[in-house]
């Protein structure tokens, strides 16, 4: 008999979120079951409050989950404190999100060089460089976010989200406050880079057309998954 490799890198287990308001107890996510393969694209649809960003959080470990579990590259997060999940983030995962999240006190070449130098990486800026000349701003190394339009920010938190190789990129709308023709070009950017590097593309978005890129679609309606399949 023959033993099989699973392919699986990011896993949720009857995962649900809960919140407790003064109106009682509001559920966000509830019962979600789903795997996502190492390398593939994802598209995370959904309505605005239909838990998208929720789910994006919990699997990235950026928030815990009420009840259930995520298993990110064969690790529990469950199993993890705080720090031991940033660790773990700070390895293996980028995060790009829909307000750009720059740092406004730094560069664009700063900004990307910063996750290079946490992680003591080797040669910092010129890896900073060479990613910002390959998302088109290597005009921009010395200009500060609120000198860069909405498009040129977004290239730059790709380009940061990029620079520690990451096996998985979260992308939590991350077109929405672009116009539609600079939202197509940084789409194409992220498929490309996801190409390149082999790397596990997992996006919220409620663009329908976006959605149809990916190879997988994950629907989500007031919590529920209601759709798990190719696109």
């Amino acid at each position: 008999m023959t033993n099989t490799v699973s392919n699986v890198f990011v896993e949720a287990r009857q995962l649900g979120k809960q919140v407790t308001t003064r109106d009682g107890v509001l559920t966000l996510l509830d019962d979600i079951n789903f795997s996502i393969e190492a390398g593939t694209s994802v598209a995370i649809l959904g309505a605005s409050g239909s838990g998208k960003t929720t789910l994006l959080g919990l699997l990235a470990g950026l928030d815990t989950p009420s009840f259930g579990a995520v298993i990110l590259d064969n690790n529990n997060l469950n199993d993890f404190d705080e720090d031991g999940r940033a660790l773990l983030r700070a390895e293996r995962v980028g995060f790009v999100f829909q307000n750009f999240q720059l740092l406004f006190g730094l560069t664009a070449l700063e900004n990307v060089m910063l996750p290079l130098e946490l992680a003591q990486a080797a040669h910092p800026r010129k890896t900073a460089e060479e990613l910002l000349i390959r998302v088109g701003l290597g005009e921009r190394f010395h200009h500060y976010p609120n000198q860069l339009s909405g498009g040129e920010q977004q290239r730059c938190a790709i380009a940061r989200a990029f620079s520690t190789n990451p096996r998985c990129l979260f992308a939590d709308e991350p077109t929405g406050n672009l116009d539609s023709e600079t939202g197509k070009r940084i789409i194409e950017l992220l498929f490309e880079l996801n190409s390149e590097h082999g790397t596990t593309l997992i996006m919220a978005t409620h663009d329908a057309e976006l959605s149809t890129l990916c190879k997988q679609r994950l629907v989500l309606d007031a919590g529920r998954l209601v759709e798990d399949g190719a696109s």
